[in-house]
């Protein structure tokens, strides 16, 4: 309890970087309920336009889906950032999807997570719209989605998050 009235003022603020380079999508627009309905949390999606999936940050590994389409990240002020590549993508059963991580690695932002085929999983899934969410809402102070359309991996913040 103490802790909470010491710590330093910003000290769990901590920024978001794009997972994929392309077009940031409003979640509300995902075409899946549980995303744009934030049943799993809130967050941003974007179109890739490339398959190179990255850490929006510096963390933990806490999951890599059997599927491989999904990557749970856990940042240093404990969010837990879920990346969940394409929709209805887990019926690929890992078809197209290259993991990078395993769980317990530790990465850095920007590091590889997966590589997508993508080809593969636009003519197989409904779509490579890759939600990016914090699950564990509840435990987060305030969420800032940056006002940014398209986005370079790695390099452009999306989201701010304490």
């Amino acid at each position: 309890m103490l802790g909470k009235l010491f710590k330093k003022k910003g000290s769990n603020e901590i920024e978001l970087f794009a997972p994929v380079d392309g077009e940031i999508v409003p979640l509300e627009e995902v075409p899946d309920p549980v995303f744009s309905e934030q049943m799993m949390g809130d967050g941003i999606a974007i179109k890739p336009s490339n398959g190179k999936v990255v850490s929006p940050v510096d963390g933990d590994i806490v999951q890599v889906f059997p599927t491989k389409h999904a990557v749970g990240v856990k940042a240093g002020n404990g969010a837990e950032i879920l990346i969940h590549i394409g929709l209805e993508t887990v019926a690929l059963d890992g078809e197209g999807f290259t993991v990078r991580v395993k769980e317990g690695d530790k990465v850095k932002k920007g590091d590889p997570l997966v590589d997508i085929d993508l080809a593969v999983v636009s003519e197989k899934a409904s779509s490579t719209v890759t939600p990016m969410l914090i699950t564990n809402m509840n435990d987060i102070e305030t969420l800032d989605k940056q006002d940014v359309k398209q986005v370079r991996a790695s390099e452009d913040v999306v989201i701010t998050i304490k």
